[in-house]
C-alpha cells in the first residue's frame, strides 16, 4: 500500500508520461517500434520517471516538461537494459523473454541506439542547458560504468569501495540525474538541488544493494531471474565480497572458484556460506544507511505531499526483502 500511495501521488501524470513514451517511441520502421515498446512496456515500476515527477513538483513546479523530461530518462534506462542484456546474454528480464533472446542481438544493440537518439531529440526541445549537462554526464558515467563491470567479471579480488564505485555509475547514477534534472526544472534554489541530486544516488544504491540481497535470497517469480543469476555470471556482488572477507579459508576458495568459472554448479554450497556469514545482512545495513542518507537529503524541501512520497520511496527501497 505505501508504494501504490507513492504513484497516487502524481496518478495524472504518470498515465501522461506512459501516454507520451508509446507516443515518441514511433518509428517508420516496424521492428524498432516493435522491440522498443516491447522492453518498454515489460512491467517495470518507472521508478527513475517517477523520480522526475516527484522532484519537480516537490520544488513547486506546475508546467508540463516534467513529462517531457521523465520520458527521456525513461527511454535512457531503456536504452541501457537493453546493451546490457546483449553484453550479459541475458534471457530473461522482469519474467519475460529478454528482447535479445526473442529478436537476437544486433537489432536490440540498434533499438537501444534508437532509443538513446529519442532521448536527445527530446531533450534538446527542452531548451535546457544544464539539464542537457547532467543527462549527457550521466550518460558517460552510466557506460563507464557498464565497462568496469565487465572488466571485473569473473574477478573475485574486486573490493568493496571498488564494487560501491560500479554500481554507483551503472544503477545509481541514473536515479541521482532523475531527481536533479527534476530540481533544475523547477528552478529549485543551488542548496536544495544538491539536496535531490543526492537523494538520487543514495536511493539508487539502496536499490541495488537490495537487488544484491533478493539475487540470493529471492525467487524468479518476484525478482523476474534466477536466484544466483549474478554468480551464474561470475559478478562478485556485495554478499560475496563481504563473505570472502568474513569466511574460513575453505568458504574463501569456494566463493572465489566459482566466480573465476561462473555457472551455478556449487550454488547451495554458497547460499549457505553467504547465510552463516552474516553477508546479507551486512548487505541489507549498507542498503538501510544510504536509505537514511536518502531521506536525510529532503529535510531541506518543504513540506508537500510530494516529499511525503519521496521520504516514502525510501522505505519501500529496503522493504523490498521479508
Amino acid at each position: 500500500m505505501t508504494a501504490q500511495r507513492i504513484y497516487d501521488t502524481v496518478a495524472e501524470d504518470f498515465s501522461r508520461v506512459n501516454d507520451l513514451i508509446i507516443q515518441r517511441l514511433a518509428s517508420d520502421v516496424p521492428l524498432v517500434e516493435k522491440i522498443a515498446q516491447y522492453i518498454i512496456e515489460s512491467g517495470g515500476k518507472r521508478l527513475r520517471p517517477l523520480l522526475v515527477l516527484l522532484s519537480s513538483q516537490a520544488m513547486g513546479y506546475t508546467r508540463d516538461n516534467h513529462l517531457k523530461l521523465a520520458a527521456v530518462i525513461e527511454f535512457l534506462h531503456t536504452a541501457t537494459l537493453l546493451h546490457d542484456d546483449v553484453v550479459d546474454t541475458s534471457d530473461m528480464r522482469r519474467g519475460r523473454s529478454t528482447a535479445n533472446a526473442r529478436w537476437g542481438n544486433a537489432p536490440s544493440v540498434l533499438v537501444g541506439d534508437f532509443l538513446y537518439a529519442r532521448a536527445f531529440e527530446m531533450m534538446v526541445e527542452l531548451e535546457s542547458l544544464p539539464i542537457m549537462n547532467v543527462l549527457s554526464h550521466a550518460t558517460a558515467v552510466i557506460a563507464e560504468g557498464e565497462v568496469m563491470q565487465l572488466m571485473n567479471v569473473k574477478n573475485p579480488d574486486l573490493t568493496e569501495d571498488q564494487y560501491m564505485k560500479v554500481i554507483h555509475n551503472k544503477t545509481a547514477m541514473l536515479f541521482e540525474a532523475a531527481s536533479h534534472t527534476g530540481a533544475l526544472l523547477a528552478g529549485a534554489e543551488t542548496r536544495q538541488e544538491h539536496a535531490l541530486r543526492d537523494y538520487g544516488k543514495h536511493l539508487g544504491l539502496a536499490f541495488q544493494l537490495v537487488d544484491d540481497v533478493l539475487d540470493y535470497r529471492g525467487d524468479a517469480e518476484t525478482m523476474g531471474k534466477n536466484v544466483g543469476d549474478d554468480l551464474a555470471e561470475g559478478k562478485a556482488t556485495l554478499p560475496l565480497i563481504h563473505a570472502m572477507a568474513n569466511g574460513d579459508e575453505q568458504e574463501r576458495q569456494l566463493i572465489r572458484q566459482a566466480i573465476r568459472k561462473g555457472g551455478l554448479d556449487d550454488l547451495s554450497r554458497i547460499l549457505a556460506v553467504v547465510e552463516s556469514s552474516g553477508a546479507l545482512e551486512y548487505t541489507m545495513t549498507r542498503a538501510r544507511d544510504e536509505a537514511t542518507k536518502a531521506a536525510d537529503c529532503l529535510s531541506s524541501l518543504p513540506d508537500s505531499p510530494h516529499r511525503t512520497a519521496l521520504e516514502l520511496l525510501t522505505e519501500v527501497a529496503v522493504a523490498r526483502v521479508s
